[in-house]
């Protein structure tokens, strides 16, 4: 039998046919290292551990704006909620009570236990003008972990409510839950639910980013969790745990914002449970409907309206989609005498952010100052800030006396929050002096852009924690010598690269190394610890005036310079 090889050989009489070897493909660069696409166990357990105090935020946040108020539930499970006698209801989760108040409001007649392991949402509950004592019994509880038969007598309730709340509990604890609200409902009482499902638009902006949890389980930038159902697994959870599925329904829905050019689908699933064992009342009836759309093929549907309603309102749909202004907080930071107001992302989304870009680091608050301090170090100069991030801090001050400033970053999202700050903070002529551009290290095109700027090359380049990620050492010093001046000029003039960062996951032998590998010398460090000396002593000046208030003493400064000039 034959075999085809790509491996060339060469013989001759006296020796063996030798392989020659291929040449190699160029490794592609990665500035980010590739992603597993779930968290680490730490953040986990923490998420787990700490749910209720997220949620807790969560409430003092929103308070009861969030949530739209389910009017559609009268219409939707009417014929559950009427009938003789005074209906029992347990609400699980019952949030800023947006099920509770219009129940109360449709049935006069009914009583409602309403329990939520978020105290502040219980309190809101309290505090709405609709609440009475005598009508609703609101209460702490976790049915992960505490008894609601301590609360509520067993067997007693009709019907149990939920309506987007198994979706925040862990998927391992979810039998723990539907055990516990077995234990108050009536033998022939009713589970109804309604909850995120799978290919819902939340969950596939979710796989774009690091916050999955497990299969279906993500977190969200606030630190609270969303679980996807799909059909098997809601039935098999329901089924397992004692249940019988008498009605599901999948809910479809296009949402559109014309003021944003912002078209949601979202997906929703909504179904009715029994305890096995119960006499059955109705036939299941499996449904998938598409609110948006005319009525098609042999299913008998049900008045499309009743199902139109989103409980989530446009505010929070308009979140899912990325950034929006209520993820955003206004930083003052003053730098000598000037006051900028800086919009970064949240502090409560920042732990679940890939892009480090949309916070404000300590190394750029350091330079900024250092610049303010010394505006000779850009003044009449070409600039260049790699990785400016969405403060641009750094730029702005350098842009009141230098003659050209390019700010730029590889996040489109960072880039569009620098164009605010820029605006809010700017005037001329210094803001006519600023440019913002999209620069990923190593992308040619990026770079050949940057150039049709200024061809001449830039005399200060400057980077605030850009060594933050092993894998973008390299294409950072690649990027730099391809964009800084290498013309001859005098001494004090010649072209530099200034680093300032905290050491964290690079160390700085490897920073030297890369530098080198390009053609960069270190010439300044500050402070002067290394033993690759001497030193110029130029960054110590730098604090010679004594008004620079260190961040962290964690900080480092490195000033780089080509090796040789052409």
């Amino acid at each position: 039998m034959a075999f085809e090889s790509d491996v060339e050989v060469t013989v001759n009489e006296n020796q063996q046919p030798q392989p020659q070897p291929q040449p190699q493909p160029q490794p592609k660069i990665q500035i980010y290292p590739t992603s597993t696409g779930e968290i680490s166990s730490f953040w986990r357990e923490k998420y787990e551990r700490d749910a209720k105090k997220y949620w807790d935020i969560f409430y003092k946040r929103h308070q009861d704006k969030f949530f739209k108020d389910r009017h559609y539930l009268d219409k939707e499970w009417g014929s559950y909620f009427s009938g003789a006698g005074r209906k029992v209801i347990l609400e699980v989760g019952c949030g800023a009570g947006n099920t509770i108040f219009p129940l109360l409001a449709a049935y006069p007649d009914i009583f409602i236990h309403a329990c939520d392991f978020s105290p502040r949402a219980v309190n809101l509950v309290k505090m709405h003008k609709d609440f009475a004592e005598a009508r609703v019994n609101a209460f702490v509880c976790d049915l992960t972990v505490d008894d609601i038969s301590q609360q509520i007598s067993p067997s007693s309730v009709d019907i149990v409510t939920m309506v987007f709340v198994l979706s925040a509990v862990a998927p391992e604890k979810m039998p723990v839950v539907l055990q516990n609200i077995r234990k108050i409902l009536k033998p022939d009482g009713y589970v109804l639910f309604r909850d995120y499902a799978t290919g819902d638009l939340a969950q596939e902006r979710f796989t774009c980013k690091e916050q999955k949890i497990c299969e279906n389980f993500y977190v969200r930038g606030d630190g609270t969790r969303a679980f996807y159902f799909s059909d098997e697994f809601l039935r098999n959870l329901f089924k397992e745990s004692g249940f019988n599925m008498e009605e599901h329904v999948l809910c479809c829905k296009q949402v559109e914002n014309r003021s944003r050019e912002i078209v949601m689908n979202r997906r929703w699933v909504q179904a009715v449970f029994k305890a096995a064992g119960g006499r059955t009342g109705k036939e299941v009836n499996h449904q998938e409907e598409d609110c948006s759309k005319p009525k098609v093929k042999d299913i008998t549907w049900k008045d499309a309206t009743n199902r139109s309603e989103i409980d989530l309102s446009e505010g929070m749909g308009i979140e899912m989609l990325g950034i929006s202004s209520s993820s955003v907080e206004i930083t003052d930071i003053i730098i000598r005498d000037d006051n900028f107001k800086i919009k970064v992302l949240s502090k409560e989304y920042q732990h679940t952010c890939k892009s480090t870009g949309l916070m404000l680091w300590e190394s750029a608050r350091l330079m900024a100052s250092v610049l303010a301090s010394n505006p000779t170090i850009v003044a009449g100069k070409r600039v260049l800030e790699m990785g400016c991030g969405c403060g641009g801090i750094c730029s702005m001050v350098a842009a009141r006396s230098a003659d050209l400033v390019v700010a730029t970053d590889g996040d489109t999202e960072t880039l569009n929050l620098l164009m605010e700050n820029i605006a809010l903070n700017l005037k001329s002529p210094s803001l006519a002096r600023l440019i913002t551009k999209k620069v990923e290290w190593g992308n040619k095109n990026d770079i050949d852009s940057v150039k049709q700027l200024n061809e001449k090359g830039f005399e200060v380049i400057l980077g605030t924690d850009v060594t933050y990620v092993p894998e973008a050492v390299i294409p950072l010093f690649a990027t730099a010598r391809e964009l800084i001046s290498s013309s001859k000029v005098v001494k004090d003039r010649e072209p530099a690269l200034i680093l300032c960062h905290v050491l964290r996951r690079v160390d700085e032998p490897s920073i030297l190394s890369a530098a080198y590998q390009f053609g960069f010398r270190l010439v300044d460090r500050w402070p002067e610890q290394t033993p690759t000396g001497p030193f110029l002593g130029m960054i110590k000046s730098w604090f010679s005036n004594g008004d620079l208030e260190l961040p962290t003493a964690a900080l480092t400064i490195m000033y780089f310079q080509l090796s040789t000039s052409d």
